[in-house]
């Protein structure tokens, strides 16, 4: 499984959070940092996305991360997640930079998600998404991580 996020990371809160879950999820999540886009934002966009799709494995199941993309809720994206991987190709999650995703890379997509319409600093989506990889593979291995409803 693997994240292909714009921006690179360095070491922080965010970077360390990341990690964190990252390595509790099987297949552990890849983190591939790449590069900011340069130049106007339809040249930072196109740039990115190249780099995106350059990255891409081959046959790769792409969910791209925009605020555009369906917004489940984390037992409709366990849900999600387990079709994915049932399907036999490499997993890959995308997140673009500040302009955004570009047009390419949201046409290759074979799911886009939001989390939620609030916009998040780049880092911390980086987190957010792989805390709930990491809750989805609970809620899909019956584990008393997640807790539905309220309490």
């Amino acid at each position: 499984m693997r994240l292909l996020a714009i921006g690179k990371g360095g070491r922080g809160p965010e970077s360390e959070l990341f990690e964190r879950y990252a390595a509790r999820i099987r297949p552990r999540l890849e983190l591939v940092a790449l590069a900011d886009g340069t130049g106007s934002p339809g040249e930072i966009r196109r740039r990115e996305g190249a780099s995106i799709l350059g990255r891409l494995p081959a046959g790769a199941l792409l969910v791209a991360l925009d605020q555009g993309g369906l917004a489940p809720d984390s037992e409709g994206f366990a849900a999600r997640l387990a079709s994915w991987q049932a399907c036999g190709k490499p997993l890959a999650f995308a997140i673009g930079g500040a302009e955004g995703l570009d047009r390419p890379v949201l046409d290759r997509a074979d799911a886009v998600i939001s989390l939620g319409m609030l916009t998040w600093p780049h880092m911390l989506v980086r987190a957010m998404l792989a805390e709930q990889v990491y809750r989805a593979q609970c809620i899909l291995a019956g584990h008393p991580y997640h807790r539905a409803g309220r309490p």
